[in-house]
């Protein structure tokens, strides 16, 4: 199973449509993933803060910054 963490703030529309993408792939792919809160770290703000949402896979830390489709997550799954 893939483990993937979603870098992710409140009220931030695009997150809530990259989980939505998540989800509606974790019906066909071994994912979980989890989600970061960049605003309670300072330097998740400052490495995150103008790319949320960002898909980073846990095990070789490839990342996938906005804009994505379910395509790029697809590949950066089977990467």
């Amino acid at each position: 199973m893939k483990q993937l963490v979603l870098y992710t703030t409140s009220h931030c529309h695009l997150c809530e449509q990259a989980e939505a993408m998540l989800i509606h792939l974790k019906s066909r792919y071994r994912i979980n993933w989890l989600l970061q809160e960049i605003s309670d770290d300072d330097g998740l703000i400052e490495k995150y803060g103008i790319r949320i949402p960002v898909i980073a896979r846990i095990d070789n830390q490839a990342e996938l910054n906005w804009p994505f489709t379910e395509n790029d997550i697809v590949m950066l799954i089977e990467a």
